[in-house]
């Protein structure tokens, strides 16, 4: 299988009055396309700093990360914004939904972004594929924690990402509605054939994914194949 996701010797350092902080240190991994992979350690440990390296939402020290054979190093951020909405899709652990526009129209938006015809009515399947169907023209404030995380995920889905990353993307949800929203994401993520990395602090979740990548102090420390993989 060929790789989409390929990062190597990846870091990350910060500066701050007493000096660097290094919060990534020498990070490798590969991604197979179709693969699904979780980050999982204590808070603190890199995880989104990962995350966010991995999708182009922001530069390493030093290191390099590759997605759909595109290396992110070289390119500018406005090139890494056009990766972004060619190649991947993001959910954020608090939803980041535009709070002016309705949930239809915040599924629209990466659609318009790449000059897409028929918008709304991919829009509108992709709501009602994840039971918002009565919820269309509802406003950010107007829905449930769990409802703006659907809506997120109809997004995050809307421009047929290769590779989607999501950051605790039940964090802020109850354990029932958090089940409802996993089962949503690994459905979709199976259907449409796309490589899933999401950061979590639960194993349950984590163990429902391919491989497990263990951070510890911005270090790896384990890299495993999951109980479900090792059964299949």
């Amino acid at each position: 299988m060929s790789s989409i996701l390929k990062v190597t010797n990846l870091s990350k350092s910060y500066s701050s009055a007493t000096g660097s902080l290094t919060v990534l240190d020498d990070v490798s991994f590969d991604l197979a396309k179709g693969e699904t992979f979780s980050i999982v350690g204590p808070s603190g440990s890199g995880k989104t700093t990962l995350l966010g390296l991995c999708a182009g939402l922001d530069r390493a020290s030093s290191g390099s990360v590759e997605v759909c054979g595109i290396k992110l190093d070289a390119l500018d951020e406005d090139d890494r914004a056009r990766v972004r909405n060619q190649h991947i899709g993001f959910i954020f652990q608090n939803f980041q939904l535009l709070p002016t526009l309705t949930a239809l129209e915040n599924v629209m938006v990466p659609l318009e972004l790449r000059g897409e015809k028929g918008i709304a009515a991919k829009s509108i399947e992709l709501l009602e594929r994840v039971g918002l169907g009565s919820r269309l023209h509802h406003y950010p404030t107007q829905l449930s924690g769990g409802e703006q995380q659907r809506v997120a995920l109809a997004r995050a889905f809307s421009n047929d990402p290769e590779i989607l990353f999501a950051d605790e993307p039940t964090g802020n949800l109850d354990e029932e509605t958090g089940i409802k929203v996993e089962e949503l994401l690994f459905q979709i993520n199976k259907e449409q054939g796309t490589t899933l990395v999401l950061v979590t602090h639960n194993m349950e979740l984590a163990r429902k994914t391919g491989r497990i990548l263990r951070l510890k102090g911005g270090k790896v420390i384990e890299l495993t194949e999951s109980a479900l993989a090792a059964q299949a």
